[in-house]
């Protein structure tokens, strides 16, 4: 009989600054060419909040000051895997993104450049739900 395939944890980071979010491109799989929030693997003795900086820092060079939970998801990559993806709310030291590690491009993005961008379906629900989260 089959076995399950392992479930890999991962985190990434939800960060707002004056109405626009930190967005990597990525440039490997899962999701390779897709913009998403920064994150990654949890690696064998981090915590989740230990994986989380230390990916924001390798993908975009910023450093996370505050982190909250606020969402896990399952999802199935493109790479035949599966992952729960721990996304937490975050704010970061002021700088500017800059790429690095398996992502592509960092930057800033404003909600009308959203519509034109290939997101990952969860980076664009968990957005969505932010900006309405904000508005109300």
């Amino acid at each position: 009989m089959p076995t399950k395939p392992k479930e890999i944890r991962a985190v990434s980071a939800a960060v707002q600054k004056n109405g626009c979010f930190l967005l990597v491109r990525r440039g490997r799989a899962p999701a390779k060419d897709y913009f998403a929030f920064p994150g990654g693997r949890v690696e064998a003795g981090e915590t989740a909040e230990q994986a989380l900086a230390r990916e924001l820092l390798e993908e975009t060079g910023l450093t996370v000051t505050t982190a909250s939970p606020y969402r896990e998801i399952v999802l199935n990559g493109d790479d035949a895997k599966t992952y729960r993806l721990t996304v937490f709310c975050a704010t970061v030291m002021t700088g500017e993104p800059v790429a690095g590690d398996d992502a592509s491009e960092a930057g800033w993005f404003s909600a009308d450049t959203f519509a034109a961008m290939p997101l990952t379906d969860s980076t664009r629900e968990i957005i969505e739900e932010l900006q309405h989260l904000a508005a109300s």
